[in-house]
């Protein structure tokens, strides 16, 4: 049996909005949100399985959202309380999903703006030398 694919376009992988329901029944979406300037933290803005996650893949569909599927993920943050933040274990999953979102959706990234490509290529701290070096 393949494996089930994961950080994958839906579309690319056969989930259209015109066979959500031929999907397995145990098949689970979570959808998240972003605060405003002032918490930019994702948040589980809903989730659900089988005819609940059916729902809410046809709403971000009728919505133009575009959609990422990884089971594994969206297992776990369907554990997660509604409006909660996302657990740190997963942030860095998250940020590449919400990335590819908003690109897929023409917006701008809000994550952007926090930082500056060339601060990110600076090492934030110097490797300290085991064994000093006489001076002469």
């Amino acid at each position: 049996m393949p494996d089930e694919p994961t950080r994958t376009d839906i579309h690319e992988n056969g989930i259209t909005p015109s066979n959500i329901s031929k999907k397995p029944k145990n098949q689970t979406a979570v959808a998240l949100t972003v605060g405003d300037e002032g918490d930019l933290s994702p948040r589980i803005a809903a989730a659900g399985r089988g005819k609940i996650a059916e729902q809410i893949l046809q709403l971000a569909f009728a919505n133009g959202v575009k959609v990422r599927e990884d089971a594994a993920l969206a297992d776990m943050l369907a554990k997660i309380e509604l409006e909660s933040p996302i657990p740190s274990e997963a942030f860095l999953a998250v940020a590449e999903i919400m990335s590819y979102v908003y690109k897929a959706n023409n917006q701008p990234n809000p994550f952007d703006a926090l930082f500056d490509a060339s601060d990110l290529a600076q090492p934030v701290a110097q490797p300290v030398n085991a064994s000093p070096e006489k001076e002469d």
